[in-house]
């Protein structure tokens, strides 16, 4: 199970206590804006409306008026501890903290997860900056931090090719490095790893690599991407049905051999070097068959004896020397001079 925050408090008590100032319908409206009744569901200013008769605009006046009465009240200052313990947790976690994680930390259920978060929306200690295009919902108590971090993830982000993979270390070690004038209390693996989940332009694969979310190497959609996945932790080519096994071992996805054959034949990213054997484009491999190898090999290096022939094709594709032998000798495509070097016939 998830580590959750320890506190000396319940949340649902607390606020049992918060909304005593409250009218029956003030109360009523704030349970069901923020999930805090039998249902976890947070209600809209429109179907509170038709529920009560009222205009959306009426529900949102009733909305502020019964934050202002609580915020007013006796039983607000007596919570003020609990404010206190709140704030100590966020500054524990960075300060700057995603509401997701920030949540999930403070409890594992919806409904307590709803009562913290009235909590929250109640005291001015705590701000709230709404999800945009670069950043998931998040919570501070540092304004200042937040916009140093704010700055630094996009320069994360800008110093990212579109299919770069870079480990976790490497990735907090790169973000520290442009995060200027912060505390070296806050410069912690598990806080950068924190700060880093708040972007939503960056983030990590199943493997714990980072990159740009928009990458397939990040966003793994289909059994393709997970098999590039596969390879790329492998270093080395594999057989199409240790793709398969490996998928399903390190994703628990179900992956029939024929299914992922059939992929890797498809993806350019793959390249059959073998019987079976699929390596990655990206070290350095390319397509064809082995007629086709040795025809790249002769057009850029020149004319070849057959041993380094045999020599340069080794490197790209594991057959056996015969297969290369026997492609030599197709006089369509290849020739051998006096001095027993090979040229492509043009």
């Amino acid at each position: 199970m998830p580590k959750t925050a320890i506190v000396t408090f319940k949340p649902k008590q607390v606020n049992k206590l918060l909304l005593q100032p409250l009218s029956d319908r003030g109360r009523e409206i704030i349970m069901e804006r923020h999930g805090l009744g039998d249902s976890v569901i947070k209600k809209t200013l429109e179907a509170i409306g038709k529920k009560y008769g009222i205009t959306r605009e009426r529900v949102r006046q009733i909305e502020k008026h019964s934050v202002a009465t609580i915020k007013a009240s006796k039983e607000y200052k007596k919570c003020s501890h609990v404010f206190d313990e709140l704030h100590d947790v966020i500054k524990g976690m960075g300060s700057v903290v995603s509401e997701d994680d920030l949540l999930k930390y403070l409890a594992q259920d919806k409904p307590t997860q709803n009562h913290f978060h009235f909590l929250l929306y109640l005291d001015d200690y705590f701000n709230k900056e709404k999800e945009d295009g670069q950043f998931k919902p998040r919570w501070n108590v540092d304004a200042e931090l937040s916009v140093k971090i704010h700055e630094s993830l996009h320069k994360v982000y800008q110093s990212l090719s579109d299919e770069e993979l870079v480990s976790e270390p490497d990735m907090i070690k790169r973000f520290l490095r442009y995060l200027e004038d912060v505390s070296d209390d806050y410069k912690k693996e598990e806080i950068a790893r924190r700060w880093l989940s708040i972007s939503k332009k960056i983030s990590k694969n199943p493997l714990g690599e980072w990159g740009k979310s928009s990458s397939t190497n990040i966003n793994t959609k289909g059994m393709r991407d997970y098999a590039f996945l596969v390879l790329r932790k492998q270093g080395k080519p594999i057989h199409f049905r240790e793709v398969a096994r490996a998928i399903e071992e390190t994703f628990s996805r179900k992956a029939h051999v024929a299914t992922t054959h059939n992929e890797l034949i498809k993806d350019p990213r793959f390249v059959l070097v073998g019987r079976g054997l699929y390596a990655l484009k990206d070290w350095g491999y390319t397509g064809g068959v082995v007629r086709d190898v040795i025809k790249r090999i002769l057009e850029k290096k020149g004319p070849l004896p057959t041993d380094e022939i045999v020599k340069e094709v080794l490197k790209e594709r594991f057959v056996r020397e015969n297969t290369i032998l026997v492609n030599l000798q197709n006089s369509n495509y290849f020739m051998r001079d006096r001095d027993g070097l090979f040229h492509v016939v043009e």
